[in-house]
């Protein structure tokens, strides 16, 4: 790959990565100050845990896209998986959360969750695998 290609792709992750940190913050804010007497304390905490595996993921593409030792391959493999991951992951933990007060029901997200769990999974081990393979000097 072309190392403008490569640079233009790190940054997309770690402009990606910023995307995903801000919104942490601000739907933790939300669920913080917005949600506290609006939902049960168990959809809260789980609102908060979709928080925090966006912010956990937000930081890791941080890093990978701002490392230059791991192989671009692997950082878009890494990139996908956490980018799908956390929007199917903490996106359907989201809704299910606010369950209580939507119009509407969001029951069909159940699968969801754990399918966008195992994208993040399969992410992680895409980056061991990556790094564990990288061929030195």
């Amino acid at each position: 790959m072309h190392t403008y290609d490569t640079m233009n792709y790190d940054k997309k992750i770690v402009a990606s990565a910023a995307i995903l940190a801000a919104g942490a913050i601000g739907l933790g804010a939300f669920g913080a100050h917005g949600l506290i007497d609006v939902i049960s304390a168990k959809a809260l905490s789980s609102f908060e845990t979709g928080v925090r595996y966006q912010m956990y993921h937000a930081l890791a593409l941080l890093i990978i896209g701002s490392t230059m030792s791991i192989s671009i391959n692997t950082r878009r493999w890494v990139y996908l998986f956490f980018i799908s991951g956390v929007f199917l992951f903490s996106g359907s933990i989201y809704f299910l959360s606010l369950r209580e007060i939507w119009p509407f029901s969001v029951a069909i997200l159940g699968p969801i969750t754990p399918i966008g769990g195992l994208l993040l999974i399969l992410g992680w081990l895409r980056l061991l695998y990556g790094i564990v393979t990288v061929k030195n000097g």
